[in-house]
């Protein structure tokens, strides 16, 4: 299986299986010298971890990372960082019943048309549990990138949205909340309204909008790997997610060109930041902001008709332990991935100026 690695100076290579014995990640051209601090690597884990809360999947996962390689004495050494989460709670026997069964809109089909053969407790390998090694890489790139911040949070729910612009939001009540919205009254109507879809037994999607603040001015390679190409590219690559919008994005096709532009200031800032802190495929010192579109989750407790790998017509219904909604959890692994990306840029930017 190709497409398990992601970057290219700062690499990413996960592997591991939803229910089995661990996932973990292998770390490469991580700088050496860089003071590691283990326990807001663990922090941003926390984040993600299952069980959290009554609005998420109820599986109890401690989800405690374990380095192996690549940090001696605080620091970095280097060389690879090789870590593990090991799973501590599966219950492969909730997904017996889809063992020859295709979910809707899940990896089933297309794995087993692919390969021939598929891990089908909880998705194996296509199982979103994936994402918490990115979670940790995310959480080491940061901390090569101390000064950057990235903020993301929910925007929205269903059909219930946060409307405020980003120069009112205030960034510090994201984590106020188990919903991950940074406005008390929207994140309980939110909360509230993933409670009864879950009464339902069905699911909801939303998004997760991102403020990645002080990037340094020249981030980017165009003219194919552009750094909004490359964001992108990270936010599809996550599960459930059907979308991705930078600056202005969907809504800029309504303006005009002399709406639009942002117009500079004598220091090189803009007086508005429609581009999203991106011009031409670089950065361009102002505040980087983008959206991301989760689906809902696939796995709904109704039943639904599907085929079987004979492809006979059947019937399904869904088992054992999943979200309601997505996206509070996606939260962090939005910002991982995002560190992920300005971090690689940072070095590529670095060798580029030798």
């Amino acid at each position: 299986m190709a497409g398990n690695t992601f970057g290219k100076l700062f690499k990413l290579t996960t592997f591991g299986e939803s229910h089995g014995a661990a996932i973990g990640g292998i770390i490469d051209g991580c700088p050496a010298g860089i003071k590691i601090n283990l326990e807001k690597v663990q922090q941003d884990l926390n984040k993600r971890k299952p069980g959290q809360s009554a609005i998420v999947t109820q599986r109890k996962e401690p989800d405690t990372v374990e380095f192996y390689s690549g940090i001696f004495e605080g620091q970095t050494t280097g060389t690879p960082i090789g870590f593990v989460i090991k799973n501590a709670n599966q219950k492969s026997k909730d997904y017996s019943h889809i063992k020859d069964t295709y979910r809707p809109s899940h990896a089933d089909y297309t794995y087993d048309e692919k390969y021939g053969i598929r891990d089908y407790r909880g998705g194996g390998r296509s199982s979103a549990r994936e994402t918490a090694s990115r979670v940790v890489g995310g959480a080491i790139a940061k901390q090569v990138i101390p000064n950057i911040s990235f903020h993301a949070f929910t925007s929205s729910v269903g059909n219930i949205s946060l409307d405020k612009n980003l120069e009112t939001i205030d960034l510090n009540l994201i984590e106020s909340n188990p919903v991950r919205c940074p406005d008390t009254a929207v994140a309980q109507r939110m909360e509230d309204y993933i409670k009864d879809i879950r009464s339902q037994g069905d699911t909801v999607g939303g998004t997760v909008q991102c403020v990645i603040k002080n990037v340094p001015k020249g981030l980017g390679e165009p003219v194919f790997d552009k750094l909004h190409a490359e964001l992108g590219k990270a936010m599809l690559s996550i599960n459930a997610v059907k979308g991705f919008e930078y600056g202005s994005g969907f809504e800029g096709t309504k303006m005009k060109g002399s709406e639009h532009n942002d117009l500079f200031n004598s220091d090189g800032s803009t007086t508005t930041n429609l581009s999203g802190g991106i011009q031409g495929g670089i950065s361009n010192g102002m505040d980087i902001y983008f959206t991301v579109a989760f689906k809902p989750v696939a796995t709904i407790m109704q039943k639904q008709p599907t085929i079987n790998s004979q492809g006979l017509q059947v019937e399904m219904q869904g088992k054992g332990r999943h979200d309601p909604c997505v996206v509070p959890r996606a939260v962090p692994i939005v910002d991982a991935m995002a560190a992920l990306v300005i971090a690689d840029f940072y070095l590529q930017n670095k060798i580029s100026k030798i």
